[in-house]
């Protein structure tokens, strides 16, 4: 249970810890390459082994989060294509309740995500977490991913917070380093992103299956 006397404002996290990450694996790793291969004249298999380096390329940059690169890069729309399978689009057991305890603990829930505007947009039409929350930002706002060092404090400036007293709750473990090497004080991982995949346990932080074992007792 995070330190609730000592914490003011909530770093959210979207993919894979308010929403089930189950939508983009299958976006990422089945239907891009399905369309892929169809517009290219390939079997899957095949679409599946060219774009693999392509990805890996990118990953941790703003590039792998920006739907209008990734439109140029395959030459396919990709904008368009998030929305044929938007039916997959999931908020996690109990996110929208811990949510709404934080509100009633006057704590500042603010979601900081990677997705691209386009992609948040989407995702809020689905599943109206925008109502659940103080503030939204995109790093494609700040021009930095999580990863980057320097995002917390183009963050900081752009949304003030105190980093003694903030939580930052999130599945990338690489956003919960760059974020522990800026100063924010309280750091959970969200250990379960993909339902359909198994938890990924790691001893770096402390972790979290569901949010029930996180949620203030107020709620």
């Amino acid at each position: 249970m995070p330190d609730w006397n000592n914490i003011s404002t909530v770093l959210l996290d979207m993919d894979g810890t308010l929403l089930d990450l189950n939508y983009d694996s299958h976006f990422w790793q089945e239907y891009v390459p399905h369309c892929y291969a169809f517009s290219r004249g390939l079997d899957i298999p095949t679409a599946k082994r060219v774009l693999a380096p392509c990805f890996k390329r990118h990953e941790g940059t703003l590039n792998w989060y920006c739907l209008d690169f990734w439109s140029r890069e395959l030459t396919l729309d990709i904008a368009a294509m998030k929305r044929e399978v938007a039916h997959l689009i999931a908020i996690k057991p109990g996110a929208l309740v811990f949510l709404d305890s934080l509100r009633r603990l006057g704590k500042r829930a603010v979601l900081v995500t990677n997705a691209h505007p386009r992609s948040l947009a989407l995702k809020l039409e689905h599943t109206r977490l925008d109502t659940h929350l103080d503030e939204l930002i995109s790093a494609h706002e700040l021009g930095l991913p999580k990863e980057a060092p320097e995002f917390w404090a183009e963050l900081q400036a752009r949304s003030p917070f105190t980093p003694h007293r903030t939580l930052l709750v999130d599945d990338n473990l690489h956003a919960l380093r760059s974020a522990a090497r800026f100063g924010i004080r309280h750091l959970l991982a969200a250990c379960h992103p993909d339902s359909k995949q198994s938890p990924r346990y790691s001893a770096e932080f402390p972790y979290f299956h569901q949010f029930e074992e996180i949620t203030p007792p107020s709620a």
